[in-house]
């Protein structure tokens, strides 16, 4: 199948009725938002450490706690646990409405970034663990590359020059997060295209949000008492 035709597309080229359209946009939603509820961090703690990552560190069940609590092989199962369920939720959006890839390698396609939006939602508050989840910058991420690698790779240089100078996370997260509404508008309006009103919303919503689950990490860092990040230990005199 053509990336830019979806099953709606296949089963109705001449349009489906409204009430189609919303059903299946409500299902690939809901699907998008469990999938996002399965915590990797806290899943993984439990399974391979019989343990639980949120009585640990930060209390966030996301991977930097996990690299800080349990190390880089807790961090990469994260990581690929986050990865899986969001390419999965964009996947499914993208099987039932179509991806809709420019030639620039952008999909234009709402819906996908919508299902990576509740995908986020749901890692934020996820149903399964009484709403609490971690902070969405993996899911984000993820997102970002699937959809949008031009301005991924961007902002993944602003994310690693930002932590290179302050060794916060949480700040390089905020930066990165704050510009992707904008990097993506322009790389939209460099290759001649508007970018839609509903990608538009998607992306600011998901910085507003990952701004808001770090709010508290910026009021340590303006006090002084966030803890640092270093990916090779410090050597002491």
């Amino acid at each position: 199948m053509n990336l830019n035709n979806g099953l709606i597309e296949y089963f109705f080229p001449d349009g489906c009725h409204p009430l189609v359209l919303f059903g299946s946009l409500f299902a690939v939603l809901t699907v998008s938002y469990l999938l996002g509820s399965i915590n990797s961090a806290i899943l993984f703690s439990k399974l391979v450490y019989k343990d639980d990552i949120r009585k640990h560190g930060s209390g966030n069940g996301g991977m930097t706690n996990m690299l800080r609590t349990y190390g880089g092989k807790a961090a990469l199962l994260t990581l690929a646990g986050d990865l899986g369920k969001t390419a999965l939720s964009i996947f499914i959006a993208g099987l039932v409405f179509g991806f809709r890839y420019i030639p620039a390698g952008i999909s234009i396609q709402g819906y996908c970034y919508f299902a990576g939006l509740f995908a986020v939602l749901g890692h934020v508050f996820p149903i399964y663990y009484k709403f609490k989840g971690g902070k969405g910058v993996l899911v984000t991420s993820t997102m970002a590359l699937i959809l949008s690698p031009l301005p991924f790779a961007i902002l993944f240089g602003v994310f690693a020059a930002v932590f290179a100078m302050s060794h916060y996370v949480s700040l390089a997260s905020v930066c990165a997060a704050m510009l992707y509404p904008v990097i993506l508008h322009g790389t939209f309006s460099i290759i001649g295209g508007a970018m839609y009103g509903e990608i538009a919303l998607a992306s600011i919503i998901l910085a507003c949000l990952i701004v808001w689950c770090h709010r508290g990490n910026l009021q340590r860092i303006s006090e002084r008492t966030e803890r640092k990040t270093y990916l090779r230990k410090k050597k002491h005199d």
